[in-house]
């Protein structure tokens, strides 16, 4: 039984003792963590196969060597992300000093998904410890093995003080958002993350909430089909559709879904065999109750592609939906399982109109050679992000931020905004006691005066300047110094 009182007094304790400030410590657990990586990759694999039944490819690619990456890039910019930022300033302050320290939020609360329960916990956890802070991790309880492999290992590579796990549920969960967090981020259900974000209210608790949605793929008849239709049901069936950034649904003519559905119909025999029950590289739905949700869906429009089930083994293989309407049960929620539906649009401005009267999506995908139509989905639909022929993909490039949009999330982490996200930017300004400070600043004192007003606005005025504002000082200085030449010359010599 956790005694949450207790472990949050330690995480605080631990924080406040402030040796998580020091970058010698933070670049110490970054190395046990990618330590871990390497030695425990067979019991991560075994997990993950317990679990979701993820075959060794899908496992190494799509959680584990991005897990590794994520970590390799925090421990190569630690320093010089850490480093406190000097941005520009006014001609008022140019013999001031101006920084933005990245300071750690203090403990943070991490809580993970099931469906890439490794990725999506440790990755935010990674960033949290080399941003700073103490960690509760909190992981999902519906990928068990997942769980008890990080409850398991991390206190064995880990400081038992400053990162702490917490298994459980629903009770375990509410109990851990009843105490103050100093910061809190959750990937998962827009339904649960409405209850995080409530919850963090309480305490004006600042959230990540990366949640999910009905990303839309729009496909025209310029496009490559038979690789759109790879690159599309790849996205679409990994991890079985389990997957956030899944592809949810198709939008196109008619023409293009029978050249789509005849591509399709040839690739996943490729794939997966004509039996796709028995092919070891298709994943399983993760419980019962999604796989009762899943089937439901199954009564939308026609089965075009698949439709086949199996609930002892939960398993549905990859389905194709056409005939979709708008108003049917598959389309009114994010399907999280391998059905694609197709809705039939007359063209891009069709397309278009349908998504914008929908929440904003995690993903826009769009299928097209045409740059004003790509260029047409970019300025006039709203969304996490953009993927313009290839689905996914964008998730591993780790420069771009990952995060959603209205319903879809909110937050961004990946690369160096994973740092970014778990420090709060402060901003100091240091101000000197010389003589030539005060008098620029000195207009701001009473009595006031018109000639007072006119210099303080002109100091405070922003302006391009051909010089960079840090070399002001410099700049200042010589100037100072011409003229002081110039009156030496003129009264002196």
């Amino acid at each position: 039984m956790v005694n949450y009182d207790d472990l949050m007094q330690r995480a605080n304790a631990a924080f406040m003792s402030g040796k998580t400030r020091s970058l010698k410590f933070r670049e110490q657990q970054l190395l046990a963590l990618q330590r871990m990586y390497e030695e425990k990759e067979t019991e991560m694999l075994q997990a993950l196969e317990k679990d979701l039944r993820k075959s060794k490819q899908e496992a190494m690619l799509c959680e584990i060597e991005i897990m590794k990456n994520e970590l390799k890039g925090l421990l190569f910019h630690l320093k010089e992300w850490a480093e406190p930022e000097k941005p520009d300033k006014a001609l008022v302050n140019m013999l001031d000093d101006v920084y933005i320290f990245n300071d750690p939020y203090g403990v943070v609360l991490v809580l993970g998904a099931w469906n890439y329960p490794l990725q999506l916990t440790m990755v935010p956890v990674a960033a949290a410890i080399a941003a700073g802070n103490c960690v509760i991790i909190k992981p999902s309880e519906m990928a068990t093995h997942s769980a008890k492999f990080m409850a398991d290992y991390l206190p064995q590579y880990l400081d038992n003080e400053c990162y702490q796990v917490v298994c459980g549920g629903i009770p375990e969960t509410t109990e851990l958002l009843k105490h103050k967090f100093d910061y809190i981020f959750y990937t998962g259900s827009t339904r649960v993350g409405q209850i995080i974000h409530q919850a963090a209210n309480k305490h004006l608790t600042p959230v990540t909430l990366e949640l999910g949605g009905k990303s839309p793929c729009y496909i025209d008849s310029t496009a490559d089909i038979e690789v759109s239709t790879k690159r599309i049901l790849w996205g679409k069936f990994i991890n079985v559709g389990q997957t956030c950034i899944a592809p949810d649904y198709i939008l196109c003519t008619k023409e293009v879904e029978e050249k789509f559905l005849e591509a399709a119909k040839k690739i996943l025999d490729e794939w997966y065999g004509e039996d796709r029950k028995s092919s070891p590289d298709l994943c399983r739905i993760v419980n019962q109750n999604n796989f009762n949700r899943l089937q439901s869906f199954l009564k939308s429009g026609n089965v075009a592609i698949g439709g086949k089930t199996d609930a002892n083994e939960l398993f549905i293989e990859p389905t194709i939906l056409t005939n979709v309407q708008a108003s049917d049960p598959v389309m009114q929620e994010e399907i999280f399982g391998p059905l694609l539906p197709i809705v039939n649009v007359n063209n891009a401005y069709d397309a278009i109109e349908f998504i914008k009267q929908r929440p904003k999506a995690l993903v826009m995908y769009v299928f097209t050679t045409e740059a004003p139509i790509q260029d047409l989905f970019i300025s006039q639909t709203s969304s996490g992000a953009m993927c313009i022929n290839d689905t996914v993909m964008q998730y591993a490039v780790d420069s771009l931020p990952f995060g959603g949009v209205g319903m879809s999330g909110m937050g961004r982490y990946h690369g160096k905004y994973s740092f970014d996200t778990f420090v709060h930017k402060k901003a100091c300004l240091v101000k000197g006691f010389n003589c030539l400070s005060e008098v620029l600043g000195s207009g701001r004192y009473p009595p006031y005066s018109e000639n007072k007003t006119w210099f303080t606005a002109f100091m405070m005025r922003k302006r391009t300047c051909p010089v960079p504002t840090k070399y002001f000082t410099h700049l200042f200085i010589f100037m100072m110094g011409v003229v002081a030449t110039i009156l030496y010359r003129k009264y002196v010599e």
